[in-house]
């Protein structure tokens, strides 16, 4: 044993993984870089850390620098750690990925970080080893979906229940039954009607309903799945 005697150096990053929701589609946001390596390719936003940071502080540092969005779902995913990952020199990254609002965002900072919200259907190649990481954060956000009804993180404050249904078959890329998906998110009693109506809406489908908080609470810290029969649509 030599203690703490390093001769070499290995730099510590963090990437962030930043889904949202338009109505329709899994959306995430990538930045095009304007400076080398890879200048002009696709890339996750991500930083170094700092000597005084704590691993989550900088995550959540990055991700309100590119949003402008602070206390939103954000969740170490794993390390990527390969020697030759950077050509630069020797990074271990760390991984976050978070859940945000897309109207809730702010504009200018996206527009200074020269980012765009991509379909996920439609994402580009990403520079390095980013397009391993979106897979597996993708996975997890599946799984954890299914688990925790953490989806709500990227729907509005107001939503219908059809949206919510858009929702979940984004994530999951697969077609809902109606009826039985609402039968369903109406037994969670995580839905409280705001007496309100989508005017887009010419349909009783369009009742705008708001998240019972202190139920959504209540799943994340209880161990009641909050739709189990995803868990293998999670896997597959």
């Amino acid at each position: 044993m030599t203690g703490y005697q390093h001769s070499s150096r290995i730099l510590v990053a963090l990437d962030c993984i930043i889904f949202g929701f338009d109505g329709e589609a899994l959306k995430l946001l990538l930045i095009k870089r304007n400076f080398d390596p890879e200048f002009g390719k696709w890339s996750l936003m991500g930083g170094f850390l700092n000597a005084d940071e704590d691993l989550h502080d900088a995550a959540t540092r990055i991700l309100f620098t590119l949003t402008g969005l602070q206390n939103n779902y954000l969740e170490q995913l794993q390390t990527f750690g390969a020697v030759k990952r950077d050509p630069v020199e020797r990074t271990i990254s760390v991984v976050y990925y978070s859940l945000v609002n897309i109207d809730d965002q702010d504009p200018l900072a996206l527009k200074t970080h020269n980012a765009s919200w991509i379909d996920l259907s439609n994402k580009p190649r990403l520079i390095f080893d980013h397009d391993q990481m979106v897979e597996a954060a993708l996975r997890q956000l599946r799984y954890k979906a299914a688990l925790y009804p953490i989806g709500f993180e990227l729907l509005p404050e107001k939503f219908t229940v059809p949206q919510l249904q858009k929702l979940y078959e984004a994530i999951y890329n697969v077609k809902l039954d109606r009826r039985n998906f609402s039968r369903k998110i109406m037994a969670t009693e995580l839905l409280m009607g705001t007496g309100e109506k989508d005017l887009t809406s010419v349909t009783k489908k369009g009742q705008l309903f708001k998240l019972n908080k202190e139920k959504y609470q209540d799943y994340l810290n209880g161990y009641q799945s909050f739709l189990p029969e995803f868990t293998e649509l999670s896997l597959s």
